[in-house]
C-alpha cells in the first residue's frame, strides 16, 4: 500500500464515523422536536411513557434503515 491509499482509507473512516454520528444526532433532534411540539395537555404517566417509547422506536428504526441503505450501497 502506498501512502495515498492509507490516507484515503483513514479519511473514509473518519467521514463514515462523522456521518453516522450526524445522522444519529439528527434523528434524535427530530424525535425531540416532535415531543416538544405537542401541546401540554394533562396526560397520565403511562401515555407519556408510551409516546416517548414510540419516538425512540422511530429513531431506532430510522437508524437501522440508514445502516441497511449504507450496506446495500457498498455492493
Amino acid at each position: 500500500m502506498n501512502a495515498n491509499q492509507i490516507i484515503n482509507m483513514i479519511f473514509r473512516m473518519f467521514v463514515r464515523k462523522s456521518l453516522s454520528r450526524g445522522m444519529n444526532k439528527g434523528f434524535d433532534m427530530l424525535a425531540e422536536r416532535q415531543r416538544r411540539g405537542k401541546p401540554d395537555a394533562p396526560r397520565n404517566p403511562e401515555a407519556a411513557q408510551r409516546t416517548g417509547k414510540q419516538g425512540r422506536d422511530a429513531a431506532r428504526r430510522a437508524r437501522q434503515g440508514m445502516r441497511v441503505i449504507r450496506r446495500i450501497g457498498r455492493f
